[in-house]
């Protein structure tokens, strides 16, 4: 068995704590991802209640879009278009959130068993630094 030195040792628990900080980083991206995903759940919701009441007016109902702190008349139609545009818009978004969250998850567990690996490299190392300084 080959006997490790200090300086091994340093270099594993070095590498084994830049590893962990990768993984926060990830952890926090991937929160980040959900917050923004729940956010246009939220959006998505919204608009399709909007939709639905649009949809229950007829040509000669009044519709009105807020601007600033004015309310300003809107075409029926128009609005209907607005919306619709929104929905797919917020549907693409949540998608590429999913796809995000998705290879986030996959990172995830590639860097847990990587972790794992530099975790037990580093304590055996430490085993065989203490085993060498035993015999001195």
């Amino acid at each position: 068995t080959t006997m490790a030195t200090s300086s091994q040792v340093h270099a594993a628990e070095k590498e084994l704590q830049e590893g962990a900080e990768k993984f926060q980083n990830l952890q926090r991206d991937l929160q980040k991802s959900v917050r923004a995903r729940q956010q246009l759940e939220t959006q998505m919701h919204e608009n399709e209640m909007v939709k639905e009441e649009l949809d229950i007016l007829d040509s000669s109902s009044n519709v009105f879009k807020m601007v600033g702190p004015v309310l300003v008349k809107h075409d029926l139609e128009e609005a209907k278009q607005t919306v619709t545009k929104r929905l797919q818009y917020i549907t693409t978004e949540m998608k590429r959130h999913d796809t995000i969250l998705e290879d986030g998850k996959k990172k995830q567990d590639d860097m847990k068993s990587d972790l794992a690996r530099l975790q037990n490299k580093y304590q055996t190392m430490q085993a065989k630094l203490a085993q060498k300084q035993q015999q001195r």
